[in-house]
């Protein structure tokens, strides 16, 4: 099952198999894709997990264990790749809340958020060379962006599996958060994030032109959001 909640500016998507650890299936495919469909106007996105165990556990391998051909292995990669692209298409911020470990295609659901947030027990791996295989859904690609290209071979070549503490010292995670907090958090960030600004700074972060930037600015400086929050400052304390 994938949730959507839309509340206010801000999209939540929540991938919610507990039977299976949150792993993905083709029909959760389905689903994740039909949720970005219907994520309408939000201005911010938040991907993550149901319960506290797993965010996503990689790939459900009781289904697409049927998948015998490399026709079959290469449709279904390049399937969920296209929605981990738009994931990271998404044109304003997008949060990944790790409620719970993140391994194989999780880890790579992970890196095509913006930023990842983490309870502080969670753990995350790029192990799919244990299963003999690579990352095929953009995230070998993804973590050597974050990391550089050395740490990417060294994490996705071994396996290794990291505590929150060591990937947030990698740059792999961006917030390690007490998990009595994380929820909260998370959303408090997001909610932020998804504020008028948000979109516009990141296509300025993604590498616009500064041509865009200024238009940008400039566009959000004479909207009456902009002035609201202004004239509270301006008269603060009179």
């Amino acid at each position: 099952m994938v949730d959507l909640e839309l509340d206010g500016e801000l999209a939540v998507i929540t991938i919610d198999r507990p039977h299976a650890r949150n792993a993905i299936s083709l029909d959760t495919m389905n689903e994740l894709g039909k949720a970005l469909d219907n994520v309408g106007g939000a201005s911010a996105l938040v991907i993550t997990g149901g319960g506290d165990k797993a965010f996503v556990s990689g790939g459900d391998l009781k289904e697409l264990a049927a998948l015998r051909t490399e026709l079959e292995a290469s449709e279904m990669a390049w399937r969920m790749r296209t929605i981990c692209d738009r994931i990271a298409g998404f044109p304003g911020p997008v949060v990944a809340a790790l409620n719970g470990h993140a391994l194989g295609g999780g880890a790579e659901v992970a890196v095509s958020a913006d930023i990842r947030i983490a309870a502080d027990d969670i753990k995350i791996g790029f192990n799919q060379v244990s299963l003999a295989i690579m990352p095929a859904w953009g995230g070998a690609e993804r973590l050597g962006a974050l990391v550089g290209r050395s740490q990417a071979l060294l994490l996705a070549g071994t396996g290794r599996i990291l505590g929150a503490a060591d990937a947030h010292r990698l740059g792999l995670i961006d917030e390690v958060v007490p998990r009595a907090d994380f929820a909260a958090h998370w959303r408090t960030t997001a909610q932020l994030l998804a504020r008028t600004p948000g979109p516009a700074i990141k296509r300025v972060i993604n590498g616009t032109t500064t041509t865009d930037a200024v238009a940008a600015f400039a566009g959000l400086w004479v909207s009456d959001e902009h002035w609201v929050a202004a004239d509270k400052v301006m008269n603060k304390g009179r």
